[in-house]
């Protein structure tokens, strides 16, 4: 017989753990023998001194898809919907700028995430309608990577596809079929898609160092197009009360079957590799990542909802499932700590330490350097000193909001040929890994990390610094106009420089691209109707300065 937890000491672990990290809270959920044990410490909120309890609701954010992928599956267990059929037999509009792409993506790429289709759906919204808006959106949606060539973490858009394929198929909103075909038969009374009722609902911090401290976060929630990707709130029970589903064929703990156990083998043996299987798995499965803990399989989601995390693992062998959010966040060395000390406790498998890099590796470092990006992010990989560096330009409004500089450089140490460490001196930061590969004449084409892909840039004819100078009309609808253009920056292009007035009345823009008129082009398609704006040839040697009289 298995021994029982030792609730006490892990509850003062954790409560140890939260004060190193200055993590407000984290509630804690166990599943082992069919029975869950829950524990929680610290604050759901620093303003009432609230304390967190196993019952305190959180965002749970991209562990949201894997609630979505099992409801989608209800529809593929009762042959509503097939998996390898084209997303146009249910949606028979859809289409993206490749029309090889439009006729063939199937529901399975958007579930592994290997459509390759960039995230350009625009802004569609708040409105119950945000999903059918989305799939209008995505005509020149442009592919990141050919279909089904590499895996590349999509945030928002492939499940919010899949939502909308759900809709098509039931006649219902997809919060609306989230409550009423996955929720309810679970028996869940405390887990949502839409904004948590406030007397037991955590509020998000960001902890931007150790000497400040948790803040709140000046966002309380993902936009609405993040919901089938990130919007579920929930508790750490309810979250196993889902993973419970998985370790036992397709059941509830209630008895109700939410699928078959074929769908559920479906869900964890279809599988694609993942290219830097290090941080996260190996593989990508239909919702789950597939992890290697010492030879044991482990299935996986993690989630981050604007100042929310969530970590969710399935042990199928030992017949464990542990979850754990907490209101500041991610850390992966926080959830790694948590984690082995609970698993240790438990006499089964712990999490595996990264890997070591490897100094007897002699590389080609000329082979790695370039741009590596997609709108709105852009990793610049060079050679300096004999050693390899990465450079990572921040959004100039999320460098501000988290008191860091525009841009970060991390020194790569080689694990292999492919994949390398990136430490940082940040102690608010983990050490985290990167793969650079598929070369392709001399060059790797792609960059991996943190599940997301960036293909190399032809920056041929980027080398114009325009400086854009605004007289704002209206402050808010400029700046989130803004924001919407620094997520589809064209490719080759980057955003050296964002600032305001300290009025707030004017702001200057520095953009490099291949014109002053491409430029202009670009920015008053976004801007156009809150600001008049200027445009200068800047000093392509620092890019900062003002225009002459």
């Amino acid at each position: 017989m298995a021994r029982p937890l030792d609730v006490t000491r892990l509850r003062a672990r954790l409560a140890e753990l939260l004060a190193e990290y200055r993590i407000p809270s984290a509630s804690i959920g166990v599943l082992r023998d069919g029975e869950i044990t829950g524990f929680a410490a610290g604050v759901r909120d620093l303003s009432t001194r609230e304390p967190a309890t196993p019952d305190t609701v959180y965002q749970c954010g991209s562990v949201s898809k894997t609630w979505t992928a099992l409801a989608f599956m209800r529809l593929v267990d009762e042959g509503k919907v097939a998996l390898d059929e084209p997303v146009r037999t249910y949606l028979p509009g859809f289409r993206v700028a490749d029309p090889g792409v439009s006729a063939q993506v199937t529901p399975r790429h958007l579930l592994n995430h290997t459509s390759g289709i960039e995230e350009d759906y625009g802004d569609p919204g708040e409105g119950d309608d945000v999903y059918e808006r989305m799939v209008a959106n995505l005509a020149g949606g442009r592919q990141v990577h050919p279909l089904g060539h590499t895996h590349g973490y999509s945030p928002a858009l492939g499940y919010a596809i899949l939502a909308r394929i759900m809709e098509v198929i039931d006649g219902g909103r997809w919060d609306d079929i989230m409550r009423d075909r996955l929720f309810g038969p679970l028996g869940l009374t405390s887990t949502s898609t839409r904004p948590a009722g406030q007397d037991r609902a955590a509020t998000g911090y960001l902890v931007r160092s150790l000497d400040e401290g948790p803040i709140p976060s000046p966002l309380a929630r993902l936009p609405r197009a993040f919901g089938p990707g990130g919007n579920v709130s929930t508790t750490a029970r309810e979250l196993l009360t889902m993973a419970y589903v998985f370790l036992n064929e397709g059941l509830a703990p209630n008895g109700t079957r939410i699928v078959s156990p074929g769908i559920i083998r479906e869900m964890t043996h279809s599988r694609v590799p993942v290219p830097d299987p290090y941080l996260f798995g190996p593989e990508w499965a239909l919702g789950l990542i597939v992890c290697d803990w010492h030879g044991h399989t482990v299935y996986a989601h993690d989630g981050s909802a604007v100042s929310q995390s969530a970590r969710l693992r399935i042990l199928p062998e030992a017949g464990v499932a542990i979850s754990m959010l907490a209101n500041a966040g991610p850390r992966d060395s926080f959830y790694r700590k948590v984690f082995n000390t609970i698993l240790a406790d438990l006499g089964t498998v712990t999490i595996p330490d990264l890997p070591e890099p490897d100094p007897s590796l002699t590389l080609d470092l000329s082979r790695y350097e370039g741009s590596y990006e997609r709108p709105g992010t852009r990793y610049q990989v060079a050679a300096e000193d004999g050693k390899l560096h990465l450079k990572f330009t921040l959004n100039p409004m999320e460098a501000q909001l988290l008191d860091k500089p525009e841009q970060l450089d991390y020194e790569l140490l080689p694990i292999s040929e492919t994949h390398f460490l990136m430490p940082s001196d940040d102690p608010l930061e983990d050490t985290q890994t990167v793969a650079i590969y598929e070369f392709k004449n001399g060059a790797a084409q792609y960059l991996h990390t943190n599940c997301r892909v960036n293909p190399r840039a032809d920056e041929k004819g980027a080398t114009m610094h325009v400086m854009a100078v605004s007289t704002i009309s209206d402050h808010e609808g400029f700046w989130n106009a803004l924001k919407q253009a620094y997520g589809r920056l064209p490719g080759g292009a980057t955003w050296t420089l964002a600032v305001a007035s300290t009025d707030g009345a004017r702001a200057v823009n520095v953009i490099v691209h291949d014109s002053l008129d491409g430029v202009r082009s670009f920015f008053e398609g976004h801007t156009a109707p809150f600001a008049t704006t200027e445009y200068f040839e800047a000093d392509a040697a620092n890019a900062v300065g003002l225009p002459s009289a």
